[in-house]
């Protein structure tokens, strides 16, 4: 079942164009990945999907209905960033209370054991809680509202290592237990990839994949060796990436659709074959120039 529809969905602020005609489906039961550079569009798309925002052109549904401005829809989604507006006079056990009342599938033993485990006092006061406190109890109640729709924005901004590993560990745990729909948006894959199943690629508001976690593993490959070696094996593949090494030594991503033939022949001319992250992947494709900075210095 598809829980989000989207069609050449756009969104301006002004004559800035957000979002640029995207177009995907997400469907029930999956987590999936939000990803793309700083300023790509993921909090709008987001907030979008949120029913927060009103769309500009395209259209987006939520289980079959406009999300904008849909008090159902809210009863069923909840979103988290490190933004979220917290009453000032409830401490945190009755702000965890108040979720109890709103959300159906409210979990008040896991709310309550993750908050012990996070070393959050039930008598303090959100406003008063550092940055990466905050965005502890924020996913608490993210988690704990188990809607079948979870949105979370940079869900970790400002824990540290320890905790968003820990965070990245309950979510996925309690998501096997009670599977629902999670869309998690970051600009660093390799922190959310082992708990991924999708992962949906932005830049400057367009799509640039939206695929399985597996699939993009093995959607380049890397060629390192000699530069006129290099350049006759990569005619007319796909280049993702082309990096200069030095003394004749370059580095070069392809869509990894080489045929047998050809990685035989490269190896045979001494080129070394790489497997490339999934990480290292999305930032080859969501890149300004392909060569990377080194094409900034090689144009002088």
């Amino acid at each position: 079942m598809k829980v989000i529809e989207c069609r050449v969905l756009t969104k301006r602020f002004g004559r800035t164009k957000a979002l640029n005609n995207l177009s995907f489906d997400i469907v029930e039961n999956t987590i999936t990945g939000l990803v793309g550079r700083n300023g790509a569009g993921k909090t709008t798309l987001l907030k979008i999907m949120a029913g927060y925002l009103q769309k500009t052109e395209g259209e987006i549904k939520a289980w079959g209905e406009d999300p904008f401005n849909n008090l159902q829809f809210s009863a069923n989604m909840i979103f988290i960033d490190d933004n979220m507006p917290m009453p000032q006079t409830l401490s945190l056990m009755e702000i965890l209370d108040w979720g109890s009342k709103f959300y159906n599938n409210w979990d008040m033993d896991i709310a309550r054991g993750l908050l012990d485990y996070f070393s959050l006092a039930p008598g303090q006061f959100h406003q008063y809680l550092s940055r990466g406190l905050k965005s502890t109890f924020n996913v608490i109640l993210g988690i704990a509202a188990r809607c079948p729709l979870t949105l979370l924005d940079e869900p970790t901004t400002g824990m540290d290592a320890a905790v968003r590993k820990d965070f990245y560990r309950a979510l996925l745990k309690d998501y096997l237990q009670h599977p629902r729909t999670i869309i998690v948006s970051s600009h660093l894959l390799n922190e959310i990839q082992d708990i991924l199943e999708e992962v949906l690629l932005i830049r400057e508001g367009a799509k640039c994949l939206h695929m399985s976690i597996s699939d993009l593993k093995e959607y380049g490959i890397g060629l390192l060796g000699r530069r006129e070696v290099l350049e006759k094996i990569v005619e007319g593949e796909e280049i993702l990436h082309r990096e200069e090494l030095g003394e004749g030594t370059c580095y070069y991503v392809v869509r990894n659709t080489l045929k047998d033939q050809k990685i035989k022949e490269a190896k045979l001319a001494g080129v070394e074959i790489k497997a490339v992250t999934a990480e290292d992947l999305c930032v080859y494709l969501t890149a300004g120039k392909k060569g990377g900075i080194d094409s900034v210095f090689n144009e002088k």
